[in-house]
């Protein structure tokens, strides 16, 4: 995000636009892509019991 100067949501909304395109590209991966994508993501405070 530093490197191209987009702040944290354009840089979520442009990971969510590339995970898009991959699933169009290739559907038949569409839940692979999903998962890879999930485990990466910002886990959210909710998510975070441990805290």
């Amino acid at each position: 995000m530093k490197e191209v100067g987009l702040s944290e949501e354009q840089a979520l909304h442009a990971i969510n636009i590339i995970k898009d395109f991959a699933k169009k590209k290739l559907p038949v991966f569409s839940g692979a892509i999903d998962k890879m994508f999930d485990k990466y993501a910002p886990k959210k405070q909710e998510d975070d019991f441990l805290d």
